[in-house]
């Protein structure tokens, strides 16, 4: 079968962008029979290059079955969310004569046709429609999120099958775009591996160069608004206020303009609180293995990727009792209420200066890591892809 895989986001810079980097990654592990077609971008073209160098040959125009698997990559450099994505992205598709197409989001083309599946990881426009989590004027926004709905609710219409991201987003898609249960299947995502499946550690290097002197904890994510960083800082100053000042917070994320918009009030503070800016891969393992603590106090998540990337260094995790993060992270973690900033706090102290709870995380983390594994992943999708095969066209 000739698969077609939407691979404009793939990335190492942010959740969606890891998904489908390890995604296709993992294909080429457990895949040997189907042929793959894989729309790039310029500026992630050499990226998904490397990882499928040595399969990376012409496909023919048709399937033949029994075949080595087998990778093409086609340059498809149109911006996600454009209406050139909705005009053009279609028709270089239809030029590879795919038999199945996987959009691991929901920009799928509205008047794309032949079969897909769809990878949905969250609703948070539908639970967090916020004119404040956007840059534009509340006009503009308005008319971006109407759009987006009318996209998503055209995906999980008109897709062969749904892949969501956890039980919660599965869930969340059924109630909310009125999908039927049989029509989704779950695949948690895991831990990102590097190289064979290990991290190579640092020398301390990272943590001179973004002045980390202290222990402290880390977040690793956006800013965005349903993110609750906001709060996150104001329990930040509840703790140094109540217990002590000797440990400091490392916020790590692209500093866009809701990391600028955080540090704003930040200034008044003169609290001990560090913002790295984008990291590199190699330099995250450096401050998720030195971290004393991570927390994750979003209000809304499908998923959940860097706690689980926390535990897997060992590092303790404190985390929202909101949507899907307790699914995610079982037992392995500790949890707040994320509108209540005291108790927030009082986690954070509670996990940090008692040794039995910290290693009781991190024995149970242990145990619970076993659940996620990307190549689970591929070889659930595969099976999807198997399931849902048929070449007719889309009514």
């Amino acid at each position: 079968m000739r698969i077609g895989i939407d691979c404009r986001m793939l990335s190492s810079g942010f959740g969606l962008g890891r998904y489908v980097q390890q995604l296709v990654k993992h294909l080429r592990q457990v895949d040997t029979e189907n042929q793959y077609v894989l729309f790039v971008r310029k500026n992630n073209f050499d990226e998904v290059e490397s990882l499928v160098s040595r399969s990376n040959n012409p496909l023919p125009t048709s399937p033949y079955e029994g075949e080595e698997s087998s990778f093409k990559i086609v340059l498809a450099d149109i911006p996600w969310y454009s209406f050139e994505e909705q005009l053009k992205f279609k028709k270089i598709i239809r030029q590879e004569k795919v038999d199945l197409m996987h959009f691991p989001h929901f920009n799928v083309p509205l008047f794309y046709n032949v079969p897909f599946v769809v990878t949905i990881h969250d609703l948070t426009m539908f639970h967090y429609p916020r004119s404040e989590a956007t840059t534009r004027s509340r006009v503009i926004f308005w008319l971006k999120d109407k759009a987006h709905r009318v996209v998503i609710r055209h995906a999980v219409k008109k897709a062969k099958h749904i892949i969501a991201t956890s039980e919660f987003t599965k869930e969340d898609v059924v109630e909310t775009l009125c999908v039927p249960k049989e029509k989704i299947t779950v695949t948690y995502q895991a831990p990102f591996e590097k190289g064979n499946g290990k991290w190579e550690m640092g020398n301390g290097s990272v943590l001179k160069k973004y002045k980390v002197d202290k222990p402290y904890i880390l977040y690793v994510g956006a800013a965005y608004p349903h993110k609750n960083l906001e709060r996150l800082v104001e329990a930040w100053k509840i703790f140094v206020d109540r217990h002590e000042n000797k440990y400091q917070l490392v916020l790590v994320g692209t500093e866009d303009y809701f990391y600028k918009k955080l540090k704003l009030p930040i200034t008044n503070y003169q609290l001990p609180i560090i913002f790295t800016g984008f990291v590199d891969d190699q330099e995250l393992v450096e401050l998720y293995e030195n971290a004393h603590l991570y927390v994750f106090p979003s209000l809304y998540e499908g998923f959940g990727l860097p706690p689980l990337e926390a535990m897997s260094h060992g590092t303790p995790v404190i985390s929202s009792n909101a949507s899907c993060l307790p699914e995610v992270l079982g037992e392995a973690a500790m949890y707040f209420d994320p509108n209540n900033t005291e108790q927030m706090a009082e986690v954070m102290h509670q996990v940090l200066s008692d040794t039995d709870i910290q290693m009781q995380l991190h024995q149970n983390a242990r145990e619970h890591l076993k659940r996620f594994s990307w190549e689970k992943l591929a070889r659930k999708t595969v099976e999807i892809y198997e399931r849902n095969r048929l070449r007719e066209p889309l009514n």
